[in-house]
């Protein structure tokens, strides 16, 4: 079975400056939902990883977190999807843990439970954090033009050198063939 890995917040919901604090901030992004169920029928284990450093910040605790995401798969199951498991950082940037994007602790617990070929793995993000853990663990790198993606895209021109799609449907499209 392939895997996909995905950011969360910019990829699949609206990202905010302000931290998706509750279920009611959280909004998926149009037809993102519908790209994951996609993915799950060509075969596709859908995998998230995440930094939410608004636990650290005392913004929300890890039980307003969960029920963020038990929103995000309730939402999925409406449409047919699912994703595996949500692997996240809940430090702060500044406690420099191994967790954090662009660090790749996320990834080595990801490896250590699934048996995951990285190199033949996407990661889809929306940021320059998402992109350099892609490529320091050896994904191939996605960068979306949601979210964060165009300010992205704006900063860095390196980027411009990363495969990019407007949206998680584009990607999902062209990879399986199948409109979301």
């Amino acid at each position: 079975m392939p895997f996909i890995i995905l950011d969360r917040d910019g990829v699949i919901n609206d990202d905010s400056d302000d931290y998706i604090k509750s279920p009611e901030e959280y909004h998926p992004i149009p037809s993102s939902l519908e790209a994951i169920a996609t993915l799950n029928r060509a075969g596709y284990c859908v995998l998230v990883v995440s930094n939410q450093s608004g636990i650290a910040r005392g913004l929300y605790d890890l039980k307003t977190l969960q029920r963020i995401h038990d929103k995000l798969h309730r939402c999925l199951a409406e449409v047919g999807g699912k994703i595996e498991e949500i692997f996240f950082c809940p430090h702060h940037p500044d406690d420099h843990c191994l967790c954090r994007k662009p660090k790749t602790g996320l990834f080595q617990q990801i490896q250590e439970k699934y048996e995951i070929n990285l190199a033949e793995t996407f990661f889809v993000g929306d940021t320059m954090t998402d992109v350099q853990v892609a490529e320091v663990v050896g994904c191939m790198p996605i960068l979306v033009m949601t979210g964060k993606g165009k300010k992205m895209l704006e900063k860095y021109p390196e980027l411009l050198a990363i495969r990019r799609y407007e949206d998680l449907a584009s990607l999902v499209r062209e990879i399986t063939g199948i409109k979301p």
